[in-house]
């Protein structure tokens, strides 16, 4: 468990618990609500889901090296979510998805903290790099993940939630260059 001063506000960045089926609902549904253009999923296609489901989701993203889930805590609430996964269970390829926080906690410092903790469990789990897919114009989100090291690979396809729209391709290579010498993080993964 990590706790971090972001711009005055204390985030806990931690992983979500095998018991917290209910609370990852929560969050999920909330965020696809919020920013429903950010996703490639609907409110209206998760809404729905039964609670098993979701307790199967939060026992994926507890442990282990096929996917993660993190959680930002701010006072006891959940105001921001990360996940993971390896599309190629015997790949050295990581997907970083359902990146969230809340509005009132936006351009706190919690957003970088939550890709930060993606990409420590990438180096963990001996990712070579993280893949990304954001939606074309949200350049907040794009010049986040450009300070954490990824790059626009070029590619771009309709967003599934919402043909309309297009997202971005970005690929951070070598999870273990972080910037920081050694490949260390200045913030060690929350587990």
């Amino acid at each position: 468990m990590r706790a971090d001063e972001t711009g005055g506000v204390k985030a806990v960045i931690r992983r979500v618990r095998p018991d917290e089926g209910s609370v990852l609902k929560a969050v999920r549904l909330a965020a696809l609500a919020d920013a429903p253009s950010a996703f490639g999923s609907s409110h209206a296609a998760e809404v729905d889901q039964p609670d098993d489901h979701w307790e199967a989701r939060a026992v994926l993203g507890a442990a282990g090296a096929l996917s993660v889930t993190f959680f930002a805590v701010v006072s006891g609430s959940v105001v921001g979510l990360v996940a993971a996964y390896r599309p190629d269970a015997a790949g050295r390829s990581v997907d970083l998805v359902s990146m969230w926080v809340s509005a009132a906690h936006r351009r706190s410092g919690i957003a970088s903290e939550l890709v930060e903790a993606v990409l420590g469990w990438a180096r963990e789990t001996d990712a070579s790099s993280v893949e990304l897919w954001v939606t074309r114009g949200n350049d907040a989100a794009v010049r986040l993940y450009e300070t954490r090291g990824f790059r626009l690979t070029g590619e771009h396809q309709p967003l599934p939630s919402d043909p309309c729209k297009d997202e971005l391709r970005m690929r951070h290579h070598e999870p273990s260059a972080s910037g920081i010498p050694g490949g260390q993080s200045s913030h060690p993964t929350a587990t």
